[in-house]
């Protein structure tokens, strides 16, 4: 609620009209999520239900603009996605606000990798002068921070569903911010947030991969992801914690980099450590299934 009051404060002194345009609906948005994971955490949600609920923030935020127009390309020109921008913008949609909720499983881990991923994408809405960039990841960097403090083990508050979709949401939100007036950060839209989020990413599409491999649902929790896989090698909490932190932070001076340097040699270091990285991991799920 504090971050939903600063942007309400902030968007109605601000005498940016397309800046009102975008996060005052933004605004409306959130509190729908606010009220899904709150329900959830209170009543547990079918999965199902939960899916459609998502869907309908998906569609609902491709209707106020925040949008995956386009997909980056490192060698040539951005691919424009034409009528695919509406199926594609509800999977990113999806997909962050799930990929931030199953990896908020030890204290401190997804709100410390949102800290992470919200500093990497200030500092490139800085660099292209996008005020809705610059504003609303500063916003939740302030939040997550906060939050943080008490959330780290042991933690003395939780995330929750209500935390973890609410981070997703505004992550994908800030990440399709610039399809309107703030064409700086246009480029940004994909390939920067893939980066520096690839650790939750991995995961997530790991679990799906596992669990379909498995002949289960891909809605039923398990104790397998990688921090789970990590406690089960004798690591503990604090550790599991700051060897992701370190993992994201690596991913992010990459994503940084997008903006900065060539993305041609960025591209090829980015998939060279993707690489290693689904390779490792998918080492760690199979010993973590042995044991």
């Amino acid at each position: 609620l504090p971050i939903i009051i600063a942007e309400l404060i902030l968007a109605s002194i601000i005498p940016d009209i397309e800046f009102k345009l975008l996060v005052f609906p933004l605004i409306g948005v959130e509190l729908i999520t606010l009220i899904l994971g709150i329900t959830d955490d209170r009543w547990d949600i079918p999965a199902l239900l939960k899916l459609l609920w998502q869907i309908g923030i998906g569609i609902i935020m491709y209707l106020i603009e925040f949008r995956v127009m386009s997909l980056t390309n490192p060698f040539g020109s951005d691919l424009m996605l034409g009528w695919l921008s509406f199926p594609v913008t509800i999977i990113w949609y999806l997909v962050l606000m799930n990929a931030i909720n199953l990896i908020d499983g030890i204290d401190g881990l997804a709100s410390g990798i949102c800290v992470i991923v919200c500093a990497v994408l200030l500092v490139v809405g800085i660099k292209e002068s996008n005020s809705i960039v610059i504003a609303l990841s500063a916003f939740l960097l302030a939040g997550n921070l906060a939050f943080l403090r008490f959330n780290f083990y042991p933690a003395k508050i939780f995330l929750g569903d209500t935390g973890a979709l609410f981070n997703g949401l505004v992550l994908a939100a800030i990440s399709t911010a610039g399809n309107r007036q703030y064409k700086g950060i246009t480029s940004m839209t994909l390939i920067i947030p893939l980066s520096v989020l690839a650790v939750p990413l991995i995961d997530m599409f790991l679990a799906i991969f596992r669990r379909i491999r498995g002949g289960n649902n891909i809605f039923t929790p398990d104790k397998k992801h990688l921090h789970h896989i990590m406690l089960s090698l004798g690591l503990s909490q604090r550790m599991v914690a700051i060897i992701v932190y370190f993992m994201t932070l690596l991913f992010g001076l990459i994503a940084i980099g997008f903006s900065f340097s060539t993305k041609k040699i960025l591209f090829s270091v980015l998939l060279c450590l993707l690489t290693m990285a689904v390779v490792v991991s998918y080492i760690f799920m199979r010993k973590g299934r042995k044991e």
